[in-house]
């Protein structure tokens, strides 16, 4: 009756090193670990390499937005990065609002010049610390662009500047003050027309510009042809809109270098609004969208993580364009702990994990696959070990033992043991959706006040993560259960005794088959007790859920296996007892002959 201590020892440390490595590997359903963003950070360049080449290009408002963008994200060197762009700023005052753009530098002249880029310009970025409010400073950079083209003697030289342009997607633009039926804004010809001119001139003086892409290009064009020939004009409306709300926000050198790759004008509307919500982050949404490359990937995660989101690319951007990018694309929320740096600074831990690190960025289901698959075969390993931990069988059950059914019994365990440990380990497994909408209400200088563009609700989802992770725990959970009811009813069928003691020893296990229905009750107890606490939101369908998948399983169970079991059994010991009650045939007596 002792413990086999050879195979429990072998199988637990089998065990616990698939677990362990289960654990290193930094796969995920719902997030990305930031190794792999690091990974995928060695290809591109990094944010203070970008913000340089900016400012060596004389593009010292976009160098400026990633100077800030790194000192929000903590990236030592930023400091470096501010100099440059005063020394520069020094050298070329009026690069702080135009960057190296000479064409649109030139055509407003010296006296709205004097009246704006000098008075602000020539107090340039200061190389020290943030100040106290965490702002570079009142006197830090250029007011932004609509600021700017909104005054009278500015509007009237980019008007006359866009009417020479021998772009057809300007001279449609330009059409369109004509218009006498807007919706968003008031028409150009009415009293409160400023607000469509200036729209209207950011944008054609970015088309005029080669800033825009091709993708964009023509669906202002299309959007502006269609509104010219009478057709809505809410669609090329809201794209001018667009506009002035990130000329609001940037001067013309970061509206130029923001907008410069959008192919489209979903994807500006979307960056549009999240520059409206991003406040103190804008920088990070700038920097984010300069170094991927790839606005409308940036734009896709935000809507998908409007709360974490700019948090997540801000960490990101100390892997440069290469983490940006991977973490745009993937469309997951950016798992950091800190527990696993600790764990893996050191080897043998250290090695595994990045080596795993690589795995996950190059062939992340791979990954993912392998991670399950330790998982599971460290709770097979485990089972076993348990196995071995019970002491050897009496004479009396050695006819109940059948060969291989408890590798079956381990397997369940395995399978459970995998659904425990991704329910423990899995990051924002059961997180509810972030998605949501954008309030939309720019505000425009020359109206004083506020003008609402509609606002996008937030859906409501009945079937939220929570309620979806419950319903498929309690569903595994029974279906485990029945399962392993399966397993006893074979078993059982397969031992070494007569028909009766089978039947007996069905009766015996009437606890387990109905495992199933105590098993509900207690998860809908348990999910009731939880609701009432006020740890989850309540879900009616999610309490009962386990009383309901608990009932069907059982019944199941019951009606289509152990009945006919049963009813086989009685009719072979019957059959049996009939047999051994009839009494033995006389031979007939010879006949003589």
């Amino acid at each position: 009756m002792k413990i086999r201590w050879p195979g429990f020892l072998i199988c637990a440390i089998l065990g616990l090193v698939m677990l362990v490595g289960g654990l290193l590997m930094p796969a995920y359903l719902r997030a990305v670990d930031a190794s792999v963003i690091q990974r995928a950070g060695r290809s591109g360049p990094a944010l203070l390499e970008q913000g340089r080449a900016l400012a060596g290009a004389k593009k010292l408002g976009a160098a400026k937005m990633l100077m800030r963008a790194a000192r929000a994200a903590g990236i030592p060197g930023w400091d470096r990065l501010g100099e440059t762009v005063t020394n520069q700023a020094l050298q070329y005052p009026d690069a702080l609002a135009w960057g190296d753009d000479s064409r649109v530098e030139n055509l407003f002249g010296s006296n709205a010049k004097a009246s704006t880029l000098r008075s602000i310009a020539m107090p340039v970025l200061r190389s020290s610390p943030a100040t106290e409010d965490g702002e570079d400073g009142p006197e830090a950079g250029a007011e932004p662009f609509t600021d700017f083209i909104i005054q009278q003697e500015n509007r009237d030289a980019a008007l006359a500047h866009l009417r020479d342009s021998s772009s057809t997607v300007v001279q449609e633009l330009l059409r369109t003050r004509a218009l006498n039926k807007t919706v968003l804004f008031p028409p150009s010809s009415s009293a409160s027309g400023q607000a469509f001119d200036v729209a209207l001139l950011e944008c054609g003086l970015l088309l005029d510009g080669g800033h825009l892409t091709a993708g964009m290009s023509d669906d202002i064009f299309l959007s502006a042809a269609a509104a010219n020939r009478g057709s809505n004009s809410e669609p090329l409306e809201r794209v001018l809109m667009d506009f002035m709300s990130l000329g609001d926000r940037f001067n013309w050198d970061q509206l130029a270098a923001f907008v410069a790759q959008i192919q489209d004008a979903g994807t500006l509307h979307q960056l549009a609004g999240q520059a409206r919500n991003a406040g103190e982050q804008l920088p990070v949404l700038f920097a984010a969208v300069q170094l991927s490359g790839k606005p409308a990937a940036v734009a896709k995660y935000l809507a998908k993580f409007n709360q974490t989101g700019l948090e997540d690319l801000g960490v990101s951007l100390h892997s440069g364009a290469g983490g940006v990018s991977e973490l745009a694309q993937r469309g997951q929320r950016l798992f950091n702990s800190n527990l696993e740096k600790q764990v893996t600074a050191s080897n043998p831990f250290g090695a595994f994990f990045y080596l795993a690190a690589d795995c996950s960025f190059q062939k992340p289901w791979l990954a993912l696959a392998l991670k399950w698959f330790c998982y599971l075969l460290g709770g097979f390993f485990l089972a076993g070990a348990l196995h071995f931990a019970r002491p050897a069988v009496s004479s009396l059950e050695q006819p109940l033992q059948v060969r291989g059914f408890h590798l079956f019994r381990e397997f369940l365990f395995s399978l459970g043991f995998l659904l425990v440990v991704l329910i423990l380990s899995e990051p924002f497994l059961a997180r509810e959706s972030q998605k949501g909408g954008f309030p939309f209400r720019p505000q425009l200088p020359m109206l004083g006040g506020m003008v609402p563009v509609g606002i996008a609700g937030i859906k409501q989802t009945i079937m939220n993560p929570i309620i979806l992770l419950t319903l498929l725990v309690f569903f595994a959970l029974q279906a485990l259960l029945y399962m392993a009811c399966l397993v006893k009813l074979a078993e059982i069928r397969r031992q070494r005794v007569p028909p009766r003691m089978k039947l007996k020893l069905l009766e015996n296990e009437d606890h387990l088959f109905d495992a199933g229905l105590y098993l509900g009750f207690v998860g809908t107890i348990i999910s009731l007790i939880i609701a009432s606490l006020g740890l989850v939101k309540f879900s009616l369908m999610a309490a009962y859920s386990s009383t309901s998948f608990g009932i069907i399983f059982v019944v199941i169970f019951k009606i289509f296996h152990l009945r006919p079991a049963r009813r086989k059994l009685l009719l072979e010991a019957e059959a049996g007892a009939n047999a051994a009650d009839a009494p033995a045939s006389v031979p007939m007596p010879a006949l003589p002959s």
